[in-house]
């Protein structure tokens, strides 16, 4: 039997949906309809040497390539429950890596409630490849978006911002820190928390959101763009972790430094709007849900499809903003 079938029906098929994965025989799944909802879908590829290390563990990349995916469908307020996986194997991905490979995506399918619902694996000259599709539900016509900002809006974001950018640069050994405090940067960027619990607040209250993948400034200026108002960023108000906190104490410039975090990347929290009527509900929502939430800005008329960055007051360009895609 050849290396993907044998990948197919010794790794992956215990991954599958009982029911509508078809054992992973077909090439096809078969879904159900859900009366009263809409089927959400988000995509997202990531390459070896762009995405994750060459020398990252598979089963953190599998982890990472969920976790990243279910990011997005929290943004939206939905519920995941299954994915399409495909696997472009490169020349280091021999029976043990795959067989690490299966292993992340077995428990954070434990951890996360979804389940493999069928996909395609091939080998490549080139660097490894993987994407996935997640699927979830979202009651009909309540899937919240990135045009829904107005003008005096709130602007929130979840968790910590920079750690996925320090994370990075801890993988690679371009920071000095504390044992610690790397082991934890390192984890954040290899295995990102998506911030699932936060979905019942984003469909209850959130009138723009979307995760924050890219960088958080130029994420912010999807919604700023989509939605036709002005955003207004204070980087003083960035929440960072303990180890972000003394990274940036440990600059000469801190606002150079917090600019750099805001920019970064790699963080998958979540970036929304809300009417300013509901910033105290919303705050008393998620401390319920014991999620951290911080109001970092607002949104205006001014300027409308940027983002103005603003440190104590004083207006600071931001460049780019974040990743941009090829």
């Amino acid at each position: 039997m050849s290396l993907e079938f044998s990948t197919i029906r010794d790794l992956f098929a215990p991954l599958a949906h009982p029911q509508w994965a078809r054992g992973l025989k077909d090439d096809v799944a078969a879904l159900p309809s859900r009366p009263g909802y809409d089927l959400i879908l988000t995509k997202d590829a990531i390459v070896e040497g762009v995405h994750f290390l060459p020398d990252d563990p598979l089963d953190t990349v599998a982890q990472k390539l969920i976790r990243v995916n279910l990011s997005d469908l929290a943004a939206k307020g939905a519920e995941s429950f299954g994915y399409m996986l495909a696997c472009a194997w490169s020349s280091r991905c021999g029976w043990s890596e795959r067989e690490r490979f299966a292993a992340g995506l077995a428990v954070d399918q434990q951890a996360f409630g979804v389940s493999l619902l069928g996909g395609d694996t091939v080998s490549t000259p080139g660097p490894a490849t993987f994407a996935l599709t997640m699927l979830g539900w979202a009651a009909r016509g309540e899937t919240v978006g990135r045009d829904g900002a107005r003008p005096g809006d709130k602007v929130f974001v979840s968790g910590r911002i920079g750690d996925g950018r320090l994370g990075l640069a801890a993988a690679q050994g371009r920071l000095r820190a504390a044992p610690e405090r790397l082991e934890s940067l390192i984890e954040h960027y290899r295995r990102p928390s998506p911030q699932l619990a936060l979905a019942p607040v984003i469909r209850e209250f959130a009138t723009a959101s979307l995760d924050v993948s890219d960088g958080l400034v130029a994420d912010l200026g999807h919604i700023a763009v989509a939605s036709g108002v002005g955003l207004v960023l204070a980087l003083e108000t960035l929440p960072l972790s303990a180890a972000g906190q003394a990274w940036v104490e440990a600059r000469a410039d801190h606002q150079d430094a917090l600019l750099s975090l805001a920019t970064g990347g790699d963080d998958y929290e979540i970036a929304f709007t809300v009417r300013a009527e509901d910033e105290d509900r919303v705050r008393r929502r998620a401390e319920g849900l014991h999620v951290r939430v911080t109001c970092i800005g607002e949104a205006t008329a001014a300027g409308p499809g940027a983002v103005q960055v603003r440190y104590l007051g004083l207006d600071t360009p931001a460049g780019q903003g974040g990743w941009t895609h090829g």
